[in-house]
C-alpha cells in the first residue's frame, strides 16, 4: 500500500476522481456507517467523480428496504450528488440487487460489473474484484446462480422478512465456508487478470473485494501495467484511492476528517 496523504482541497487542472469498495454497511457496525457519513459531509464534495466499486452493503435485499441505516445513507449519498459530485457505483457480490430505485433516491449512476473508463488518458477497467477470484471455484457457481434473472425475481418476490432471514442465513454459511479455505484461493488469480485486462484493452485495472489493498505493477504482454487494490473500511479508519493531476494514491478517511 502507498503512503497515504490527506485530501486536499485546492484546485488541480483535472478532474479529482474517488474510489471506494468493501465498506459493508449494517445496522452491526454502526461506527462505520458514522464514518461513511463524514466522509460524504467533509471530504467526497471536493471531489468530482466518486466510484463505489461494490460491498457499499453488507447485504441488500431489495430496493424496497427501509431498515436503518439504509435512510440516512440514501440521504447522504443524494445530498452528495445534489451538491455535484458524480456517483458511480457498481454492485459487489453481497450487494448486487441494487437497483434502479435506489440509484434514483441517491442520484446515483449503476455501472456493469466491468467497466471502462478513461482515468488522466489512461483507460482503466473498473471491477468489484470477485469475477476475478477464479480459483474459487465454489465461488464462482454459486455466483452464477445468485446472479441470474430467476434467482432475482423469485427471491424479490418474497415477503421482505423472509428476504431478510435468508440473507442473514446466507452470510452466516458464506463466512464459515470462507474461513476454510485457503489464503491463496480467495485472492485474484493473475492469469485472469491478465486476460480480463487484454479483451478491454486497458493497463490499469482498480478493484476491491479481495481486501489486500495495494499498488501492484507488472508486465502485460510486454508494456508495463497496473492493477490497484481499494481497501475494505472499519469503523475507525478507511480509505480511498484519489486519482487526479498528481497521479493515484491512497487517501485517509478517519473520523475526525483530517486536514
Amino acid at each position: 500500500m502507498s503512503p497515504k496523504r490527506i485530501l486536499s482541497s485546492r484546485k488541480r487542472k483535472l478532474p479529482i476522481n474517488l474510489f471506494i469498495s468493501d465498506l459493508h454497511l449494517s445496522q452491526e457496525q454502526p461506527g462505520i456507517t458514522r464514518l461513511f457519513l463524514h466522509f460524504l459531509q467533509q471530504q467526497a464534495p471536493q471531489a468530482d467523480n466518486l466510484y463505489i466499486l461494490g460491498d457499499l452493503f453488507d447485504s441488500w435485499i431489495g430496493d424496497d428496504d427501509s431498515a436503518p441505516p439504509i435512510p440516512s445513507i440514501l440521504a447522504g449519498l443524494k445530498q452528495l450528488s445534489a451538491s455535484g459530485t458524480q456517483i458511480q457505483i457498481q454492485a459487489g457480490n453481497r450487494d448486487f440487487l441494487l437497483g434502479e430505485d435506489f440509484a434514483a433516491a441517491t442520484g446515483s449512476s449503476l455501472l456493469p460489473e466491468i467497466h471502462v473508463i478513461e482515468l488522466e488518458g489512461v483507460r482503466t477497467l473498473l471491477m468489484h474484484g470477485d469475477l476475478l477470484c477464479t480459483d474459487d471455484k465454489e465461488y464462482q457457481q454459486a455466483r452464477i446462480m445468485l446472479h441470474s434473472n430467476a434467482f432475482a425475481s423469485d427471491f424479490l418476490a418474497r415477503p421482505i422478512e423472509e428476504r431478510r432471514t435468508i440473507a442473514a442465513d446466507y452470510r452466516k454459511r458464506s463466512g464459515e465456508a470462507t474461513s476454510l479455505k485457503a489464503d491463496g484461493i480467495m485472492d485474484v488469480n493473475s492469469e485472469t487478470v491478465a486476460e480480463i485486462m487484454r479483451q478491454h484493452g486497458v493497463l490499469q485495472l482498480i478493484h476491491g473485494h479481495t481486501h489486500r489493498p495495494k499498488f501492484h505493477t507488472f508486465e502485460l504482454d510486454g508494456r508495463t501495467a497496473r492493477r490497484i487494490v481499494l481497501s475494505e473500511w472499519h469503523a475507525n479508519s478507511g480509505s480511498a484511492l484519489q486519482a487526479d493531476d498528481k497521479g493515484a494514491v491512497f487517501i485517509s478517511v478517519e473520523p475526525t476528517g483530517g486536514t
